[in-house]
């Protein structure tokens, strides 16, 4: 109990010290941030607002909050959103919940240490996450790999002790096991690239071993698909195609490196020495080497009466999952060196190892002096380390991005509670201001000022002379934008509807603008008012849903707050009270739900109007399509199999057979083969035609 004690103690002062350093780096650190930091801070700000534990925010319900995150699941924004609630919402105080999931990561990897030989090499690999470069950046980085480290590592460890034969398979560590899993998925998708191979040797031993061990491994599945499930039923398309550009596309604009060069299997490889310390990496593999000479000369009864018996099938399986999860990550498209971090704590083990296999060298040559030299070998080996990762976040110190973001977001009425809900398009995207950072400073404090950015195209021009309030200008370079940011950023400037009520200096010698809409500008029709006409269009198929998806897109950017969304709604019921069989009201609230992500209620209007609409066959392919993204597609099937024949549309014979493939019956794939190429065409065909009166087939809706 008492080496129990002293080394918790040991995990908890190596925190303690790692975390003194991170917050006084973060005191010096006032570095606004960037892109993706301040995309994850607004993430959880939103999740902790949705909570109802941060000013501005207040709980309307799971489905609610699950909206929050389309992409990536929610588990580390709402950690995170909790977090700030107790800490503040400053970016450095958001920061705290990097060194929260910081100690599970050092619990983590000391509690495997420990599993796999000894308390030494529990403290040893602790000391070296909280030195190791790679790691100590995401400290000091507010992005998800910091939190995806910790529950990857935890998982794995868990993993470990269930199906390690010195358990015995417990129930307790099955479910533990399954716990963690979950928990990892649900940090980040991308977690799978390292627990699917882990989860498949796992499975592998429960199936050979016993029948306790196979119903445990039922149970863990179970709790795994319990845990993911409604976040994913919630939000898989949206899952899929992000998932599609984040990886996919990306990985194309970066010009990231074919999975058949040599180039893409050593991608990640030779980041190792920046990332881990050359000495640290050096010792460590050289250790290993030593351990594996010396291992055929070992006595195992010897190791075993010294205490000091190393895990065998532990270390295989450290082994097993380094080579796997760096198979599975190289052979993803896209590359980044944070994606490879979910490994660096499985190496360090590895390399710690190695430093103690130099300890037992020396050991057997000087058994009267190894204590002192190892101990000043240590230090000496962890003083470089630590020196290496220090240079590196003091040159962090030196780059940070400065400028006058908090000063214009004050100037537009931002972080203020009182103020009435506003959105500010942002031209320029720039490290020290872009959409996401001024959304995150706009609503900090309860505030409800979103940034949103428009000008990738030039059609943006017409909408935002028609509709923005606020706008924020660049002098000098707007940063990475299209050319089209340009032309939008002449014509707020000679339009004569926005007059310039701020500049504010930039670091490079230039500045930003804060431009406000005149108050004698002319008023165009209100969104709310244009919208059920735009929702008519879905009536004419493809090319009003192209509308849709471009008008709405375009409007969500002006409108971040979609307060269209409540008189839309408010009047499409006024007109079905008086008049059930309104078909405007019907699309109205079809599209709204759909917009909205409820494909349940979606369903009740389209089916609806596929009743009093028998001659158009879109209504019965809406509901199809809602029906599969409600994740039902048997009843998806069903429809579109009862509406093919009377309509003869490809479209609707392609999501019948596409239903049935996912519904199960994948005798079908052929056949959705052959029918998804021809709903492709058709679609492509229509959308090539001259736009079309789209109230054509909708003038007779009242």
């Amino acid at each position: 109990m008492k080496a129990k004690v002293r080394f918790w103690v040991g995990v908890g002062l190596i925190w303690i010290l790692a975390t003194f350093f991170d917050r006084l780096w973060w005191h010096n650190y006032n570095s606004i941030p960037a892109w993706d930091q301040a995309d994850y801070l607004n993430s959880a700000l939103d999740h902790g607002r949705a909570l109802g534990i941060l000013p501005g925010g207040q709980w309307q319900g799971f489905k609610e909050l699950l909206d929050l995150s389309p992409k990536i699941p929610p588990l580390a924004s709402i950690v995170n959103g909790v977090v700030i609630a107790f800490a503040g919402d400053a970016p450095a105080q958001a920061a705290w919940s990097l060194s929260l999931w910081h100690g599970l990561l050092l619990v983590s990897v000391a509690g495997w240490g420990w599993h796999l030989r000894n308390e030494r090499l529990g403290l040893l690999s602790a000391a070296f996450v909280a030195i190791t470069p790679a790691l100590l950046q995401l400290r000091s980085d507010y992005v998800l790999e910091m939190s995806l480290v910790s529950v990857i590592t935890l998982a794995l460890w868990q993993l470990n002790c269930w199906f390690d034969s010195h358990q015995n398979h417990s129930w307790r560590q099955a479910i533990i096991a399954a716990f963690t899993c979950t928990a990892a998925v649900l940090v980040k998708q991308s977690a799978l690239l390292i627990l699917l191979p882990a989860l498949g040797w796992a499975t592998i031993r429960a199936i050979s071993h016993t029948r306790k061990s196979q119903w445990q491994l039922m149970v863990g599945v179970s709790v795994v698909i319990v845990g993911v499930w409604p976040w994913l039923s919630h939000n898989w398309i949206t899952t899929l195609s992000g998932t599609n550009r984040a990886v996919i596309e990306s990985a194309s604009k970066e010009g990231d490196p074919s999975l058949l060069t040599l180039e893409n299997w050593i991608w990640y490889p030779r980041l190792l020495v920046d990332q881990l310390g050359p000495i640290l990496l050096f010792v460590g593999l050289t250790g290993g080497i030593l351990w594996i000479l010396m291992e055929f000369q070992s006595n195992t009864n010897d190791q075993r009466n010294s205490g000091y018996i190393d895990n065998q099938e532990g270390w295989k399986w450290l082994i097993f999952l380094v080579i796997a999860g760096w198979l599975f990550t190289s052979i993803s498209p896209n590359k980044d060196e944070r994606y490879i971090t979910p490994l660096l704590p499985l190496m360090l083990l590895l390399l710690a190892r190695g430093w103690i296999q130099w300890g037992i060298l020396i050991d057997r040559i000087w058994p009267n002096q190894s204590r002192l030299q190892v101990f000043l070998a240590l230090l000496t080996g962890l003083g470089a380390s630590l020196s290496t990762a220090m240079e590196s976040q003091v040159n962090l110190l030196n780059k940070g991005n400065q400028g006058p973001l908090e000063d214009i977001v004050k100037e537009a009425g931002g972080a203020d509670p009182l103020a009435v809900k506003n959105t500010i398009i942002v031209v320029p995207s720039t490290p020290d201001l872009n959409q996401h950072n001024v959304s995150y400073f706009g609503r900090r404090n309860g505030g409800n000022l979103i940034g949103r950015q428009l000008g990738n195209n030039r059609s943006d021009i017409g909408p935002v002379i028609a509709q923005a309030k606020l706008v924020i200008l660049a002098e000098g370079s707007p940063g990475s934008v299209r050319k089209a940011a340009t032309a939008l950023d002449q014509a707020i400037r000679t339009s004569g509807v926005f007059i310039e009520i701020g500049r504010f200096p930039r670091n490079n010698g230039n500045s930003y603008s804060l431009w406000q809409r005149r108050n004698v500008a002319p008023k165009v029709k209100s969104f709310a008012k244009k919208f059920p006409n735009l929702a008519k269009g879905l009536a004419d198929g493809p090319q009003g849903l192209k509308r849709v998806f471009d008008e709405v897109a375009t409007q969500h950017m002006l409108d971040g707050h979609f307060t269209y969304r409540t008189q839309v709604r408010e009047d499409s019921l006024k007109k079905l009270e008086r008049n059930p069989k309104d078909t405007e009201a019907l699309w109205s609230l079809a599209l709204l739900e759909t917009l909205a992500n409820r494909p349940d209620k979606a369903s009740n209007h389209f089916s609806s109007l596929q009743e009093l609409l028998p001659d158009n066959p879109w209504p019965s392919a809406y509901l199809s399509f809602v029906s599969l993204a409600d994740l039902n597609p048997w009843q998806a099937a069903s429809i579109a199999e009862n509406a093919k024949s009377k309509y003869q549309s490809s479209v609707i014979i392609g999501l019948a057979d596409i239903s049935k493939v996912l519904g199960g019956a994948v005798w079908h794939l052929p056949a959705a083969t052959r029918s998804i190429p021809k709903a492709l065409d058709e679609v492509n065909e229509a959308l090539a035609k001259p736009q079309s009166d789209i109230n054509t087939h909708a003038q007779d809706s009242n």
